[in-house]
């Protein structure tokens, strides 16, 4: 068939065919339209622009690719000669656009890649709980936003939107963890070739939060009434009120709101204090893992691995005192299965101690700030705690003042003695004395 000029008078002149066929522009070399006969779907017939070349490098040798570019009706021929200039324009320079849109319709939706990271990932190489975390930020935030979105096409526009929502709902920290997250599991689609190539991490360059290290520590006053209250709780219980958002008609009495826990619950509160183990570590403990002739835990997996945790003698007679009721050293209800938290009694035992806003992490922090205080010095205290890098217990590092003390009563009770007129006061020189350095 003779070529034409393509345009809306000629396309409207193509005549339906028992069988499709291809009419050629006269003026752009392989650009052209597609006449489909009349179907069940299309009853008109189907008329879609198209674009043919030869990928690569070219030439005779190279078999040709067609590629349709838009169908008639949405889109115009003028329209439809400007992409089709591209498209050649690409295979000019050794593309291949037929190849790339494969390649895009191909590429999983975040949906689909978040499932393969936390399969072969997030499973595989990271703590439980860090997966129940992430699988949390995935389902309430990441899906509902960008879920259904080819990986290649979320930018970092779609990005700075979920992180300035949660970040304006007050929940900085969480925005801060999320973006984090989304940068590692985009770097995972990388890494597998699951997005085209020349894709970048749409989360390269967000500014995030500025957050306030929240450190919190015991005082000695605040041991003792923990400790009371602990002591309490055991024996004659604590007392409670219902929920004022629930249904009170059928509640108890006040004077018999009173619940006495289980040794179990009060002796994961000491534990925690005495070992300055994370949450989970005590909850999964089993006895096969507590060996009393050493005084030792040793811990097949932690957050960092495998763990040796060295039992002082507070710890061990805790331990000793607790009745076995299966395999887990915390029982719960189920002798087989750990306990899952300590959330319920945690609350009423802190609010009972007048200690609002304490998390149970924070007693961890309070034992890495009694040692720090006590001069104990920090890699000590980072290998107790079980910290792979030190910049992990860095974080203790302004509560190790035992030598700036001894070095500031020195240095201030020479001063005083001077000022006091005694002649044998030696003044000390700030910056040569090796000494105080």
């Amino acid at each position: 068939m003779a070529k034409i000029r393509v345009s809306k008078r000629t396309v409207d002149a193509l005549e339906l065919r028992k069988k499709a066929y291809v009419v050629y522009d006269e003026d752009l070399t392989g650009f052209g339209i597609r006449v489909a006969p009349a179907s069940a779907r299309y009853p008109a017939g189907l008329k879609s622009f198209v674009v043919e070349y030869r990928p690569g490098s070219g030439g005779r040798g190279v078999r040709s690719v067609r590629l349709a570019i838009g169908r008639y009706g949405t889109m115009t021929p003028d329209d439809a000669r400007r992409l089709a200039r591209e498209k050649l324009a690409q295979a000019r320079h050794g593309e291949d656009p037929a190849q790339q849109r494969r390649q895009e319709r191909s590429t999983p939706t975040v949906a689909d890649v978040a499932a393969r990271w936390m399969a072969e990932h997030v499973q595989a190489k990271f703590a439980g709980k860090t997966a129940i975390l992430y699988r949390s930020y995935l389902g309430k935030h990441v899906l509902p936003a960008i879920g259904g979105k080819k990986v290649n096409l979320v930018s970092p526009a779609d990005i700075d939107a979920l992180h300035f929502t949660l970040g304006k709902a007050g929940k900085q920290p969480t925005a801060n963890r999320l973006v984090s997250m989304l940068s590692a599991l985009f770097n995972f689609a990388i890494r597998r070739r699951m997005v085209p190539g020349g894709f970048s991490n749409p989360v390269l360059g967000l500014g995030r939060y500025r957050e306030e290290k929240r450190e919190r520590f015991l005082t000695t006053g605040e041991l003792q009434r923990l400790g009371e209250v602990l002591k309490q709780a055991e024996t004659e219980g604590l007392t409670w009120s219902p929920d004022p958002a629930k249904k009170t008609k059928h509640a108890p009495r006040p004077e018999n709101r009173r619940e006495v826990y289980p040794p179990h619950v009060t002796a994961a509160v000491r534990l925690l204090l005495f070992t300055g183990c994370r949450l989970r570590e005590i909850l999964h403990l089993r006895w096969a893992e507590v060996d009393f002739e050493r005084g030792l835990l040793f811990l097949p997996k932690s957050k960092t691995g495998k763990k040796t945790v060295v039992l002082n003698a507070p710890a061990l007679d805790v331990l000793a005192a607790l009745p076995r009721a299966g395999s887990f050293v915390i029982a719960s209800t189920d002798p087989e299965k750990p306990r899952a938290d300590l959330k319920k009694p945690w609350d009423r035992i802190t609010a009972a101690a007048g200690l609002s806003g304490l998390r149970i992490h924070d007693l961890r922090h309070s034992f890495a700030s009694v040692g720090a205080c006590g001069g104990m010095g920090l890699p000590i205290v980072g290998k107790l705690l079980g910290h792979t890098q030190t910049s992990t217990t860095a974080r203790y590092a302004h509560l190790d003042a035992d030598p700036l003390r001894r070095a500031s009563e020195r240095i201030a009770a020479t001063i005083s003695a001077a000022m006091d007129g005694n002649p044998s006061a030696k003044i000390i020189s700030l910056a040569t004395d090796r000494e105080v350095a």
